[in-house]
C-alpha cells in the first residue's frame, strides 16, 4: 500500500500565501503521477494541479499564475506553493497518487486524508 500524509494547511488572509506539502511512503515501487485535488464544501472534488513524473504540470484555469506545483521524486514528495489567495480557495485539499506497490506490481490510486485551507476576506 502507499500512505499520503498532507500538511500546511490553515487560516490565511485573502492575498497570502500557504505551502501544503505531502509525502508518499509505503511499498512503493513506482509512482507516475502526483496530484493536488480540492472540495469545498458542497462542490465536486476538483483537480488543483497534476504532476506526472516527467513532463509538464497541468493546473486548473482557476488557478493558473497563482498556484505552483512542484515534485521531488528522489522524496516522493511534492508540493504546492499557493500564492495571492482568494476566499474561493477555502477547502480542503488532498493529495492523490497513481502508483505500484512492490508487492503486486499492480497500479492503484491512493488518497491522503486532506488538509484544510481557509481563506478569510
Amino acid at each position: 500500500q502507499v500512505q499520503l500524509v498532507e500538511s500546511g494547511g490553515g487560516l490565511v488572509q485573502a492575498g497570502g500565501s500557504l505551502t501544503l506539502s505531502c509525502a508518499a511512503s509505503g511499498s512503493i515501487f513506482s509512482i507516475n503521477v502526483m496530484a493536488w485535488y480540492r472540495q469545498a464544501p458542497g462542490k465536486q472534488r476538483e483537480l488543483v494541479a497534476r504532476m506526472p513524473s516527467s513532463g509538464s504540470t497541468n493546473y486548473a484555469e482557476s488557478v493558473k499564475g497563482r498556484f505552483t506545483s512542484s515534485r521531488d521524486n528522489a522524496k516522493n514528495t511534492i508540493y504546492l506553493q499557493m500564492n495571492s489567495l482568494k476566499p474561493e480557495d477555502t477547502a480542503v485539499y488532498y493529495c492523490n497518487a497513481v502508483g505500484v506497490v512492490t508487492t503486486t506490481r499492480i497500479a492503484g490510486t491512493y488518497w491522503g486524508q486532506g488538509t484544510q485551507v481557509t481563506v478569510s476576506s
